[in-house]
């Protein structure tokens, strides 16, 4: 369960996020997150997705990035807010050279505070120890990330790449005793 102040670091994803409001805070209203999304995070392989039951909104406190909703991109600024209604297909990227700010809201809550912390697990697990960096090519990390996307299908629901694959990889990971909360 995440805290006030949590940092929550997926660098080799080239975010760094930072819990405002636990689910805790809130009483299970919301999560909201201070995020860096840092140069160049998201240009490859970003994670189209869904919240089946929740809302996402996104302020844009410092520099420029980019915004996947529904079937199109678009460019977002300081200052720019954008909704993303129960649902939708989205996804975010930080196409400059600088890091950008975002205050962030998932509401309600559900348990995507442990989801986030659970990507730093497997953020961990799957990275390259020379380079820092996960690459979404590795079956190791497809396994990791299938078996997390299996465990929090409430909150969120890969679209790109299809749901159904990552069902799959879900699956084959269970099957083989893949488990990102296993001690090494």
């Amino acid at each position: 369960m995440a805290v006030k102040n949590q940092i929550l670091d997926m660098t080799p994803l080239g975010m760094i996020f930072t819990v405002v409001k636990s689910k805790k805070d809130t009483e299970g209203k919301s999560l909201d997150l201070e995020w860096q999304l840092l140069p160049q995070c998201n240009m490859v392989d970003p994670l189209y997705h869904v919240h089946p039951e929740a809302i996402e909104t996104y302020h844009i406190v410092e520099g420029e990035m980019e915004f996947f909703v529904k079937d199109k991109w678009i460019s977002a600024k300081a200052g720019d807010k954008l909704k993303v209604d129960i649902g939708v297909k989205h996804a975010f990227r930080n196409h400059t050279d600088k890091i950008v700010k975002v205050y962030n809201t998932h509401e309600p809550a559900f348990d995507m505070e442990d989801y986030f912390e659970d990507v730093c697990k497997v953020v961990e697990l799957a990275k390259n120890r020379k380079t820092n960096k996960v690459s979404m090519k590795n079956i190791k990390t497809l396994l990791l990330f299938g078996t997390l996307m299996r465990n929090y299908r409430k909150e969120i629901v890969a679209v790109d790449p299809p749901d159904f694959l990552v069902r799959i990889l879900g699956n084959i990971s269970k099957i083989l005793g893949i488990d990102y909360n296993k001690k090494k």
